[in-house]
């Protein structure tokens, strides 16, 4: 038997905020999603972005209470480009979403940035930086 990565799953306090967030990421949840205690969108390869409501995950860990701080958990979605990096991050900024990090050239040869979704997990931006995108 071999276990497999299958699934990111988060924990969310406001299932129609997380789902509208991820929606600007181009994340696919069904239509109804941000009314659900449950959701999930394919990603690339197979996996999937599970999201569960507090409340549900209450219903099954009785006294389970959310993690405080953040910095716990991080996304990192890989741009077409510099220029998609930094379009994204204005979208989301201007949205209204807290930007962490703002667009950059880092010195591993990335253009990166980092957005908070609605729960304070960080969401990376990045795309490689000229000869570096292979």
């Amino acid at each position: 038997m071999t276990a497999r990565f299958d699934a990111i799953g988060l924990v969310v306090s406001d299932m129609a905020a997380s789902v509208a967030f991820y929606r600007r990421l181009r994340f696919a949840f069904p239509e109804d999603a941000g009314h659900q205690p449950h959701t999930e969108a394919p990603l690339p390869g197979g996996l999937r972005l599970m999201l569960d409501t507090e409340e549900t995950v209450r219903s099954f860990l009785p006294g389970w209470r959310p993690p405080s701080g953040g910095g716990r958990t991080s996304l990192a979605l890989r741009c077409d480009g510099p220029d998609e990096v930094d379009a994204l991050y204005a979208e989301l900024t201007g949205a209204g979403y807290h930007g962490e990090l703002k667009p950059w050239d880092a010195f591993w040869g990335q253009r990166y940035a980092v957005v908070l979704d609605p729960d304070g997990n960080g969401v990376d931006l990045f795309a490689p930086l000229g000869a570096a995108a292979e």
